[in-house]
């Protein structure tokens, strides 16, 4: 039999919370005994029901209910609080020890899933480095790199791809950093007005996934690492967002 307390200290180390300036770990207590994990982006009430439905006993996600303030347990956010707790339904969740994570991680796995090499940490957020760069091996075509990503793309550099930089989720206004990184192409979920003339004047390729979308690779990643690691019966949910 598997436990809360157990689950929640093993992956607090794994995932190194210690360097994030967040709350992450558990954030509503349920149950003590785990028989069924499920894993999901976001912890809102369409991903609750759908974990009360699989007779699960903890969620898993990358965006929780609790960053680094208090809040009133009232309106959309109560009511999801309520909902956990009625159903005895433990929520962990786990914010940029997701992003940066150099094995399990959103931005290591959007590397590795687009081919790039010799990854090494990018993008200072709050004094810490939330995802990666790297090269291709060989020259790589910037219209199949974001046919791949699904995402949107906007082309002022080179068609051909040396470098690259990732941030998943609303990382847009560190474009400035993977410009002055010297890469030809910045990779993040979410995109903002200044983002074209920037990128023309910087003569920078641009490739935004959608929030949502660039951050299912770490939570799926980290599934995969729960299963193995604890024998855990677990199930990823997808709740699709275009955003």
């Amino acid at each position: 039999m598997l436990y809360r307390n157990e689950i929640i200290s093993a992956l607090n180390k794994y995932l190194n919370v210690a360097a994030a300036p967040e709350h992450n770990g558990l954030q509503v207590e349920g149950k003590d005994e785990i028989r069924k994990i499920i894993f999901g982006v976001s912890a809102h009430t369409a991903l609750f029901k759908a974990a009360l439905k699989a007779e699960a006993d903890m969620i898993i996600v990358h965006h929780g209910l609790i960053w680094d303030k208090s809040q009133s347990i009232t309106g959309v956010f109560g009511g999801r609080v309520r909902f956990l707790i009625k159903n005895d339904i433990n929520l962990a969740a786990y914010h940029l020890p997701l992003d940066f994570h150099p094995i399990v991680g959103n931005n290591t796995q959007i590397a590795k899933f687009i081919g790039l090499k010799n990854i090494v940490p990018f993008g200072n957020y709050r004094g810490k480095d939330i995802g990666f760069k790297g090269g291709f091996k060989r020259a790589a075509d910037i219209e199949t790199i974001c046919k791949k990503l699904n995402g949107e793309c906007l082309l002022f550099g080179n068609a051909k791809i040396n470098r690259a930089a990732i941030v998943s989720g609303g990382a847009h206004d560190m474009l400035e950093q993977a410009a002055d990184a010297g890469v030809d192409l910045f990779i993040t979920g979410s995109r903002d007005e200044f983002v074209v003339e920037y990128c023309r004047e910087a003569k920078i390729n641009f490739i935004a996934m959608g929030h949502y979308n660039s951050e299912i690779f770490g939570v799926k990643a980290l599934e995969s690492y729960v299963k193995k690691r604890f024998k855990a019966q677990t199930k990823f949910i997808d709740i699709p967002n275009p955003f």
